[in-house]
């Protein structure tokens, strides 16, 4: 780091480091707030997805069944998936909120007496799954934003602050130096003055 040795630059450092500390305990609550939610997010998740594994065993009993009605996987198939977003600490991240299907249009006397209740059990299955993918897409961006954090958080306290400190303390000696030079070459001037003065008298 070049530092120039004057007053204005001390203003400039201490300028600096005064922002820096501000904005400090803004990063470090930011990074704590992110990692709250992470924490949140990821236990989201692990019920989510222990939901649907029971969901697919409790399915596992009955889908054979699905042999008798070969066309159901295109009822299943989502039609429009609807999110939301929810900011926190400065950062969007998605929110599942629903999944909508194109309707069932069968003929109920030739589809089995089931259908109804299976295409709805798939339906959940599936709005699960989609529910995961968004909870994991939001964790992402939180991992994301988490690094960004914690690299600026870094670079604040491992280099930026002490840099200015440093810089500040090397700029005050310098200026305290110059100044006890000042006072000496002063304090000289004096003397040979006062020196020349009396040996004017004593001529």
């Amino acid at each position: 780091m070049k530092i120039k040795f004057t007053q204005g630059e001390l203003k400039k450092q201490r300028d600096a480091l005064r922002q820096y500390e501000r904005y400090l305990p803004t990063l470090q609550l930011k990074k704590q707030q992110i990692q709250l939610e992470i924490l949140q997010q990821q236990s989201t998740l692990r019920g989510r997805e222990k939901t649907l594994s029971e969901k697919i065993r409790s399915a596992e009993e009955w889908s054979a069944l699905l042999h008798e009605a070969p066309g159901i996987r295109m009822w299943l198939k989502p039609e429009r998936i609807v999110t939301g977003k929810r900011n926190i600490a400065g950062v969007d991240i998605p929110i599942f909120e629903n999944v909508y299907f194109e309707p069932a249009e069968y003929d109920l006397f030739l589809m089995p007496l089931w259908l109804d209740a299976g295409l709805d059990a798939l339906k959940e299955l599936t709005s699960l799954q989609e529910e995961i993918q968004v909870i994991k897409r939001g964790i992402s961006v939180l991992n994301h934003e988490l690094r960004i954090t914690t690299q600026r958080v870094n670079l604040f306290e491992k280099v930026k602050i002490p840099e200015a400190k440093e810089a500040i303390r090397l700029i005050k000696i310098y200026i305290g130096d110059q100044m006890t030079n000042a006072v000496g070459r002063s304090k000289i001037a004096k003397n040979k003055i006062e020196q020349s003065g009396f040996e004017e008298i004593a001529l």
